[in-house]
């Protein structure tokens, strides 16, 4: 187990920025950063990261949290594998304490598939450059390619020995699983023997987008029809192919930086292209594109940039993956190389700088392209340029944006040689038909409203509208004392001699004396407990700082306490500094805040007495004795309903 000295030393080296900034595209805005979720669909950035407080929330999804709990929910870590994974980022050395038998047992599937994916990364590298069939063979054929030694190292390519089972038995005698082995795809059994699944081929590691390698691109050199070209992992805990894009770990700074990705089909592609200087390519590895792996790209860059061979029918193969693009939103150029041809021969023949010209001279948006290419097939058949027509409609209508689509029908009719109205027509009909068939599960159902947030797994408020009330109730105070807990209030205090006193007191001391002398107790788990630590903190009459909560040891109050402490509205600087204009904000009418809520928490408990005691009253109607004592309660309780009813102005209770 990580210490608790060396867990300290991690967070206090961990910029949230950089680490987040590995994963998501973010821009600058005011003291934070902020961009597109990482974790749910969107268009408009709602991801927040707020390096001063060392913490992000993603208001599409609802999660927030530290860089720790960042790790976990986008890597899908453990807690102890995003620690080590920040350590090992910056340098820091791990001192673990004495683990049990049982602690050992305890680690994660995902974690174990890790660990012997690391080793056989290791294995294969090592193959490649110190045995002699390594050089003879593995390490001959990437030089044949042109591939450079530094290319070589940093895409960690390697060889798995021509043996039966030369790896599985490296990985047994140093201990690690057959059963991981097999689930990781290294590893296949026959008759109850075990045996190399990648035996005799060169190794291209996969990474994800962290660097760390998650499955193997196996490439078999012998010449056998029967054999296939390429063996891949199978997807695993560890892998999941549809949102995996090979190179994206290397590619997605140049991709922000260029603010373009060029997308190939394999990986001797993306790495000649790389040697040749151009770093923003990735490859989908021979699979058909996938949303995941749209929505990865999108999280970078709007535009792509679509490089293939020349192959008319892998191209045309391809056009139901670059519709899914446009239905994203995203721009979608296409590339043609000479025949002859692909993006590694080319690479391997021009320079950085001829290969950029050449994508800048020749790259098609996607439309016209299409139009063009199906319009040589069609000919002067009517029929097949009618199904010309629909498709490029099809295409079309799939664009979210209506002033793009717009443009496309314009010169759609250009080059078809077709009135504008007609294509606008049936681009309509396309339309309505979308529409229709995405909404046909619930056409005379009301709009659902959005989900802004995710209520936490612990403390998840049944139907009842008290329960929800009492929710968001709590929510408000504990966001209170977060963030303004150290802050001064005035308050009153009427004297002895019946005359008021102004004095000055923390906004924590307001809420938790109020709260306290009311008795009242909150009922969300999370929200009880990160109160009842800051109670803990003002009995040692200390007042607690955001780390204390936002880098928690339990992930349910740093994650919460995370979303508490950040807002999705920013006031722009624009309204003091140009137009002198000064809002007022929440800390300006603090006192008023505070108040609110606590009055509001005390209305919550008078009327839920109140509820409880119409029961008790139902119950009574034959014991007047009790019933009387229960009715001055119930007059007791009315009074206060009307102090609080007085103060909010209002008799609507």
């Amino acid at each position: 187990m990580i210490s608790r000295d060396t867990i300290d030393k991690i967070y206090q080296a961990a910029i949230i920025e950089d680490v987040v900034g590995e994963f998501v595209h973010l821009k600058k805005s005011g003291s934070a950063y902020k961009g597109l979720s990482p974790f749910a669909n969107e268009k408009t950035p709602s991801f927040f990261v707020v390096p001063a407080k060392g913490i992000y929330k993603d208001f599409s999804s609802g999660k927030g949290g530290n860089v720790v709990d960042f790790l976990m929910q986008h890597e899908k870590l453990s807690y102890p594998e995003a620690l080590r994974w920040l350590a090992a980022r910056y340098q820091i050395e791990i001192e673990e304490d004495q683990q049990t038998a049982e602690q050992q047992q305890e680690k994660s599937e995902r974690e174990q598939l890790s660990i012997v994916t690391e080793f056989a990364a290791k294995y294969f590298q090592e193959t490649l450059h110190n045995t002699e069939e390594g050089k003879a063979i593995g390490l001959s054929y990437f030089q044949e390619r042109g591939f450079r030694e530094d290319i070589i190292n940093k895409f960690q390519l390697g060889y798995c020995p021509d043996k039966w089972d030369a790896m599985t038995k490296a990985a047994l005698e140093q201990q690690y699983k057959s059963e991981y082995l097999i689930k990781a795809g290294l590893t296949r059994e026959r008759d109850g023997s075990l045996y190399d699944f990648f035996r005799g081929r060169v190794m291209f590691p996969i990474h994800n987008i962290s660097g760390k390698v998650i499955a193997f691109g196996g490439r078999t050199l012998k010449a056998e029809k029967e054999i296939a070209k390429y063996f891949n992992s199978p997807e695993s805990e560890l892998y999941i192919k549809s949102n995996v894009l090979y190179g994206m770990n290397f590619a997605k700074n140049a991709i922000v930086k260029t603010d373009m990705c060029y997308l190939v089909e394999g990986y001797t592609d993306v790495i000649s292209m790389h040697q040749a200087g151009v770093e923003n390519v990735v490859a989908s590895s021979g699979t058909s594109l996938t949303e995941g792996q749209i929505r990865l790209i999108r999280r970078y860059t709007q535009n792509i940039t679509i490089l293939y061979d020349g192959d008319s029918a892998g191209i045309k193969a391809s056009f139901r993956g670059i519709d899914m693009i446009l239905k994203e939103g995203m721009n979608v150029r296409v590339l043609l190389f000479p025949d002859g041809d692909d993006p590694d021969s080319f690479a391997r023949k021009h320079s950085s700088q001829e290969i950029q010209d050449f994508i800048g001279t020749n790259a098609r948006d996607f439309i016209s392209f299409k139009t063009s290419l199906l319009l040589e097939d069609a000919g002067h058949d009517p029929v097949k340029r009618a199904a010309l027509i629909r498709g490029i409609v099809d295409s079309i209508a799939l664009i979210p944006d209506g002033i793009t689509r717009s443009v496309y029908v314009q010169e759609c009719s250009r080059l078809l040689n077709m009135q504008e109205q007609v294509l606008l027509t049936e681009l309509n009909k396309v339309i309505l038909t979308n529409y229709k068939k995405d909404n046909k599960s619930a056409p005379n159902t009301p709009e659902e409203l959005p989900v802004l947030e995710e209520i936490p797994a612990d403390g998840v408020p049944g139907s009842d509208s008290e329960e929800i009330t009492l929710y968001f109730q709590e929510k408000d105070l504990v966001r209170l004392l977060l963030n303004y807990g150290d802050k001064p209030v005035e308050i009153s205090i009427t004297n002895e001699d019946g005359h008021e006193e102004k004095h000055m007191v923390s906004v924590a001391e307001y809420l938790i004396a109020n709260i306290e002398l009311d008795e009242i107790q909150l009922m969300t788990p999370v929200y009880a407990n990160i109160y009842k630590e800051y109670v803990e903190f003002i009995g040692r009459e200390e007042i607690p700082q955001a780390l204390n909560f936002t880098q928690h040891s339990d992930n349910h109050i740093s994650s919460e306490s995370s979303g508490l402490m950040v807002s999705p509205y920013q006031l722009s600087d624009n309204w003091t500094t140009r137009h002198m204009i000064y809002p007022e904000t929440e800390e300006m009418l603090l006192r008023k805040a505070v108040k609110d809520c606590i009055y509001r928490l005390k209305l919550w408990r008078v009327k839920h007495i109140a509820g409880e005691l119409d029961k008790e009253i139902a119950e009574s109607s034959d014991n007047e004795e009790k019933l009387e004592a229960l009715m001055k309660e119930k007059m007791l309780l009315n009074k206060a309903k009307l102090e609080i009813a007085k103060y909010f102005g209002t008799a609507l209770f």
